[in-house]
């Protein structure tokens, strides 16, 4: 793990929020601050500090911010909606966090959608977006009537969706290992789900999303850079390599800086990692100023990106 130090930061910080108790929120019907509402317990790690966290099932969401900042953080809240069996149940769905950085209002969704790669599933990934922006519900926490505090994910200012988000690459498994052997990303992401569903209008609609300059992140064989169907003869267990892991943009104001996977061998998955830099109102006392900070880093970009050690040429 030497040349994945950085990444191995991370892991331990997200083992930590694992293992520690949640901070509940508090669904009073009060506007509120983190510098002085009391029911939160901020976990202090140095230059972050753990503001909020959530799983549900296999589903992941921490939030970190600079230790300077959390006093300017409010109307922190979290939702979560289920997309598994039955179309409720935990093991498919996200999990939203909601929250202000003085006079803009962010939101992190993280994902797991539908899984399948059958002619059709992509359309069942579509309605699971579609029903997570429809039913995500932040509580309502203030009781001015004019308070603008969003209650949908799209009101927001500026919103963060990643995760595991299952679309894959309509090709067949010989034709899409034919293509990765010569590193033809350009044909295999003309024929990725997402983008096709996205440019058809079909999901996402004004969402943006980085150019991939990456392998695609499923799936591995376990402990190894081998793909999975490399290592089986079975048709069974074999899957196309598809770039499921994807991180996505919503609103004005956000530069993407970075868009990288990792080479963590934890999970058949590699882990995609972004950096933003998102633009702030601090208008304070009528005077108006903009600030920029970076989204989605915990330490300087040189530290925050995993080093590649994988057998394929970058």
């Amino acid at each position: 793990m030497e040349d994945n130090e950085p990444a191995a930061k991370w892991l331990a910080l997200i083992s930590q929020a694992l293992n520690e108790p949640r901070d509940e929120v508090d669904d009073s019907n009060e506007c509120y601050s983190m510098s002085h509402h009391g029911s939160y317990e901020v976990r202090n790690n140095g230059k972050y500090c753990l503001i909020a966290s959530k799983q549900m099932v296999g589903i992941f969401l921490a939030v970190w911010v600079r230790s300077e900042l959390v006093q300017h953080i409010g109307h922190l809240r979290m939702a979560s909606v289920g997309r598994g069996i039955m179309g409720c149940l935990g093991n498919k769905g996200c999990i939203a966090m909601s929250m202000s950085l003085h006079r803009t209002t962010f939101c992190f969704v993280c994902s797991h959608l539908t899984s399948g790669e059958k002619e059709g599933d992509e359309l069942k990934r579509n309605a699971d977006v579609a029903e997570i922006l429809k039913s995500t519900q932040f509580p309502t926490i203030c009781k001015t009537p004019d308070s603008q505090i969003p209650e949908k994910i799209l009101d927001h200012d500026r919103v963060i969706w990643l995760g595991d988000l299952n679309y894959r690459i309509s090709l067949s498994y010989h034709d899409a290992r034919t293509l990765l052997e010569v590193n033809d990303w350009d044909a295999l992401l003309d024929k990725d789900q997402l983008m096709t569903e996205r440019e058809a209008g079909r999901v996402f609609d004004g969402w943006k999303e980085g150019k991939i300059f990456f392998a695609p992140t499923y799936k591995y064989w376990h402990n190894s850079d081998a793909y999975a169907g490399e290592m089986t003869k079975s048709k069974r267990k074999r899957r196309t390599p598809a770039w499921c892991d994807r991180i996505l943009w919503y609103g004005n104001g956000i530069e993407q800086l970075q868009y990288i996977r990792g080479e963590s061998r934890f999970s058949d998955h590699r882990p995609v990692c972004a950096v933003f830099k998102a633009r702030v109102d601090n208008s304070n006392n009528g005077r108006h100023r903009k600030r920029y900070s970076s989204v989605g880093a915990g330490i300087p970009l040189d530290e925050i990106m995993p080093q590649r050690h994988s057998f394929y040429e970058y």
